[in-house]
């Protein structure tokens, strides 16, 4: 294994115009082609634009960027703040705030907080590739344990059971959640639109972990695909599933697409399924999201499936479902940015922050 330090005059400006980021590569296939670019962020807790319309108020994210490349994906826009590619770039340039847990720390601390619930994983999964390198998880996790915060996390990422005894230990003293993201079974659409991410069936064995561990978990049916993933034969495996992994709830959730991943996403269409590009032209002629009679279509569908094989948000024990990621705002865009400082990289080298404006 090797790490590589690369010329910052070669990266993007908005990442290397007034500030200095340590920027490698990992010379490992799991990390190949990937560039991790180490920031030291000036806060780390922030605060949702909107908050009033959104299921959480606050947010941690320790990274951007992400290396499950789902296609679909919405917080593909805010890589454009750093000058960074929203298709490739977004699935390649990872920025890694390598100070979050010790930042973590000093914010809850701090007088100014009110112990507020935490939400993790509404803008990119926390839980993917790069924290098994970098481990930023159990230092957060540790942080909002000892000051018995609540908090819930939304992931695609198995390596979640890592931090099993976390977790336990959070539940005890304060009320968490966790949902697990599982929008279809279907292999050989995942394999195409998710490519990075473990397999469903692989993220339901976490849902099936956590149950059997005393952790309740629901699972966010997301993103449910116009014409790929929508039949009510795909609905009814889907939610079959999930009701065999033991979730404790299941909230559909139907595509959208933002600017950033629509583009992205329709590039995909046309090379992967091109006699669905007009149709999807057509469903999304109006903005982001599905017409809603479409949306309550499917929201029922699920519904009644999940009753039918027991599982539902009123289920007594259900987690805290993220019901809605970060899909409207981009809270990091006017908060993720400032001047803490704080110990050496792994590396011994010193990064400085990154400005996210």
């Amino acid at each position: 294994m090797r790490w590589d330090n690369l010329n910052p005059d070669r990266a993007a400006p908005a990442l290397f115009g007034t500030d200095a980021v340590v920027t490698r590569t990992f010379d490992t296939p799991e990390f190949r082609g990937i560039t991790f670019h180490e920031v030291r962020a000036r806060s780390i807790v922030n605060r949702v634009p909107g908050a009033s319309r959104m299921p959480f108020e606050w947010t941690v994210n320790p990274y951007r960027g992400c290396t499950h490349a789902c296609v679909y994906c919405f917080a593909r826009k805010t890589h454009g703040y750093l000058d960074l590619d929203t298709g490739l770039g977004f699935d390649s340039q990872i920025v890694v705030k390598v100070n979050a847990p010790e930042l973590l720390r000093r914010e809850l601390a701090s007088s100014r907080w009110q112990g507020e619930h935490i939400a993790m994983g509404t803008n990119v999964d926390c839980y993917q590739r790069a924290e098994g390198r970098y481990r930023l998880m159990p230092g957060i996790l540790g942080a909002l344990r000892d000051r018995a915060n609540p908090f819930s996390i939304l992931t695609k990422g198995t390596l979640i059971l890592r931090d099993l005894e976390l977790l336990r230990q959070s539940a005890r003293v304060t009320d968490i959640g966790v949902s697990v993201s599982v929008g279809f079974v279907d292999r050989e659409l995942w394999r195409t639109v998710e490519p990075g991410t473990p397999s469903p069936e692989r993220r339901l064995d976490v849902v099936r972990t956590l149950a059997e561990h005393g952790i309740p978990c629901g699972v966010l049916m997301a993103p449910v695909i116009p014409f790929l993933g929508d039949t009510p034969e795909q609905l009814r495996e889907t939610v079959r599933a999930i009701a065999a992994a033991g979730a404790g709830s299941v909230t559909p959730l139907v595509l959208h697409l933002r600017p950033g991943a629509r583009e992205w996403f329709m590039a995909w269409l046309a090379r992967h399924h091109p006699h669905l590009v007009r149709r999807y032209e057509a469903m999304y002629a109006d903005g982001a999201y599905a017409p809603t009679w479409y949306q309550r279509r499917v929201t029922r569908q699920v519904h009644e499936l999940a009753a039918e094989y027991g599982i539902g948000p009123a289920r007594a024990g259900a987690a805290r479902n993220l019901t809605r990621p970060e899909a409207d705002r981009d809270p990091e865009v006017a908060h993720d940015s400032g001047t803490a400082h704080g110990p050496a990289s792994a590396s011994g080298s010193r990064a400085t922050q990154l400005s996210l404006l």
